[in-house]
């Protein structure tokens, strides 16, 4: 699915989104929210030359804003599951790149969307690989891992993902105080 999508609920979440922000309520987006966020706020969310399925490298944008949402580390890995790319919006800092799509995480202020996942548990990667099949099948590429590659190693990936999304979250619900 996609944002550009002629779906029911996309314009009332965009504007759910553009509220939000606008009150300074702290809003955060994984992938397809991370893209509502973009596009909400004024970014362009556009078809990628490439897919990214499965796990990933990402870099921190050395800035302090990075620092703060994702902790010291410069790279870690993270899941993704996404065939879109957002551009950032106006007056967002860049906080992740990978390899594969240079637009991986922005911040404006409380606010940050991310095309990547750091929100998965073992049962969400076992339900999208079964659910995703066709599409993994259907799909090539440097970005794109077949189940067994994604499975490999899950509970110590998702350990390390938890770390980080636990940064991550411990920073957005800091902002909800304020």
């Amino acid at each position: 699915m996609s944002v550009n999508d002629p779906l029911p609920w996309i314009a009332p979440i965009s504007e759910l989104i553009r509220r939000c922000v606008s009150a300074d309520v702290p809003v955060i987006g994984h992938c397809l929210g991370g893209q509502l966020m973009a596009k909400a706020m004024g970014g362009n969310v556009t078809r990628h030359h490439c897919k990214e399925i499965g796990w990933g490298e990402v870099r921190a944008a050395e800035s302090v804003v990075a620092r703060r949402w994702f902790g010291p580390e410069a790279t870690f890995e993270v899941f993704h599951w996404h065939g879109d790319t957002f551009s950032l919006p106006a007056g967002a800092t860049h906080l992740l790149a990978s390899d594969l799509c240079e637009n991986q995480a922005f911040a404006v202020g409380k606010h940050i969307g991310m095309q990547c996942h750091i929100e998965m548990t073992c049962e969400l990667i076992e339900s999208w690989c079964v659910s995703g099949a066709d599409e993994i099948a259907a799909s090539s590429g440097q970005g794109v891992q077949r189940p067994e590659e994604i499975r490999r190693d899950l509970a110590g990936r998702l350990s390390r993902l938890h770390g980080i999304a636990d940064r991550v979250n411990a920073h957005w619900v800091a902002g909800l105080a304020r």
